[in-house]
């Protein structure tokens, strides 16, 4: 097994959707055959948004149950809740002395976190890159899987494992790389709204556990455009969109018949959306029953996020042992 550490994590601030299975979920699946990967839950960077106590302890165990029932094996992978590591949050505080304001506050996400809630710019939010850079380093990972929106962070990850290197002047921390994953195995999921991709924040995301009313109603919702009026029209990107859906949950016989319909200017969208949307269902309801029942095991949950936290902690402590060793913390006494 090749022992490259791969780190990646998600906030319990909402379910799982079709933009993060087919974006990265399935791809980690596959991960963890060959690498020795961790993966958690983002308790703590949810804080930043001050979701309500009952609100963060059951979107932690929806996403635990939801990454289980997507293929993520607790034997194989290293998989916990961040908040169940305490040495995360101590590495936080020691990184936060060596992490500049106006660094931070240049971050493309915090500048576009603070102009779209302008009433809740905390700290959290300042130093969100810092806690991402020591979910990171305290594995001592050399791949993080990432999106392009969270490329800056990525760097700011490895700008602060440098700077720790250079002021100790002890290689204690790897310089972490972005992992990428081979040509087709990432797909671009775009969202119900007519344009951009599929995300939670946007509101035009399929999710996982969605049931199949919703589903149809969240399809036949989807923006459209007034048809074809020639033969072989460009299709609009909204319309584009509901065809790349399509090819992703439904056959190439499917795709080429509403193709052909379309070309035709014979298509109507009603037809494709109902269509698509008992696609979808089809798709998605394996891993919405097995979500299901996995949500109503709780041993079963409690058993993971134990064993999770064991193996990370075991990672993490040692880091951060030697961490504070380079810095000078000792026992005196």
């Amino acid at each position: 097994m090749n022992k490259q550490i791969v780190v990646s994590g998600i906030r319990p601030t909402g379910f799982l959707h079709l933009g993060n299975y087919f974006g990265a979920v399935r791809n980690f699946v596959r991960m963890q055959e060959d690498f020795n990967c961790y993966f958690f839950i983002a308790d703590i960077h949810s804080l930043t948004t001050h979701p309500t106590p009952r609100d963060l302890q059951s979107g932690v165990k929806q996403v635990l149950a939801e990454y289980l029932a997507c293929g993520i094996d607790p034997e194989k992978a290293t998989i916990f809740i961040q908040s169940d590591v305490p040495e995360v949050s101590e590495l936080y505080t020691l990184l936060n002395m060596n992490a500049y304001l106006g660094e931070l506050e240049r971050t493309t996400s915090f500048k576009d976190k603070a102009r779209q809630n302008p009433d809740n710019v905390n700290a959290g939010l300042l130093t969100y890159p810092v806690l991402m850079a020591a979910d990171i380093i305290i594995h001592k990972a050399k791949y993080v899987p990432v999106g392009k929106d969270q490329e800056q962070n990525l760097e700011m990850a490895r700008k602060f494992a440098k700077r720790f290197n250079h002021m100790y002047g002890k290689k204690v921390f790897p310089k972490p790389k972005p992992f990428t994953f081979d040509g087709g195995d990432m797909i671009k999921v775009p969202g119900l709204d007519g344009s951009g991709k599929m995300g939670k924040s946007e509101g035009n995301a399929i999710n996982l556990f969605e049931d199949p009313k919703s589903i149809r109603q969240k399809v036949m919702r989807a923006v459209t455009d007034s048809g074809p009026t020639e033969m072989n029209q460009k299709k609009s990107e909204a319309v584009e969109n509901l065809f790349t859906l399509l090819k992703i949950v439904s056959t190439p016989d499917s795709v080429a018949h509403f193709d052909a319909l379309y070309n035709k200017c014979e298509i109507r969208y009603g037809d494709l959306k109902k269509h698509l949307a008992e696609e979808i269902i089809a798709y998605t309801s394996p891993i919405r029953d097995r979500i299901i029942e996995i949500l109503e095991d709780d041993l079963y949950l409690a058993k993971v996020a134990k064993l999770g936290a064991e193996k990370a902690r075991e990672s993490a402590s040692k880091t951060l042992q030697e961490v504070k060793e380079v810095i000078g913390f000792r026992k005196l006494f």
